[in-house]
Parts: structure tokens; C-alpha cells; sequence
């Protein structure tokens, strides 16, 4: 997994690439959710668009992110779902949980 970070309208993106399958990449992910949180940037915006393949583990990590930044009182999106990431979280219902957006823009903008 491949994870830039950037700023926008005073929400954080997290744009991941590649594969993301548990292992390093659930430390990784973890570490830079603790981070944003105990700087007070609780605005979040994870972007899908360039993500190849997530296993069970992988969305594990998005769900465990998920619940890290909602208990701290923040709020973490989801942007750019290809149509297998759509299919995944609507045949596990997990498309009721998050918010979901067809773009990063969109995303970012909804926290105004």
C-alpha cells in the first residue's frame, strides 16, 4: 500500500494505492489515523480511486479507522470507489456506515 497525505478545505485525504491486505500496511494506516487525531485533525477523507485490491483485512483497517476517528469525535469519508469497492461494501452493508462520495472534491466539500 502506497498512502500520500494532503490537506484540503481543512480536511485531511488520505489516498491510498495498490493493494492493501492487513499486516504492515493495518500499522501504518493505524499510525497515521493516531497522529491526524492527536493533532486535532479529525476531517477525513480516505480515497479509494487508485486502490487495486483490498481483502478482508484491508477493510478491517478502513472499519478500525472508521471507529478510531468517530470516537474522537471526528468523521472519516470515503471518495472514489471503483465498482468492486462498491460491490464489497454493499454485499457486507458496510455502504450504510460510511459515507460514501463519487469524488474527493465532493468528499472534502461535504464537511463544510
Amino acid at each position: 500500500m502506497n498512502l500520500k497525505i494532503s490537506e484540503k478545505y481543512s480536511t485531511v485525504v488520505l489516498s491510498l494505492k495498490g493493494k492493501i491486505e492487513g499486516g504492515p500496511d493495518a500499522s501504518e494506516f493505524n499510525d497515521v489515523i493516531q497522529k491526524l487525531i492527536k493533532e486535532n485533525k479529525k476531517h477525513i477523507v480516505v480515497d479509494l480511486g487508485n486502490l487495486k485490491y483490498v481483502n478482508s483485512s484491508g477493510i478491517g483497517i478502513i472499519i478500525r479507522a472508521f471507529t478510531t476517528v468517530k470516537n474522537a469525535g471526528g468523521d472519516l469519508k470515503l471518495a472514489n470507489l471503483n465498482d468492486k469497492m462498491k460491490g464489497l461494501l454493499s454485499i457486507t452493508k458496510l455502504n450504510t456506515i460510511f459515507e460514501i462520495y463519487n469524488t474527493e472534491e465532493e468528499a472534502t466539500k461535504s464537511f463544510k
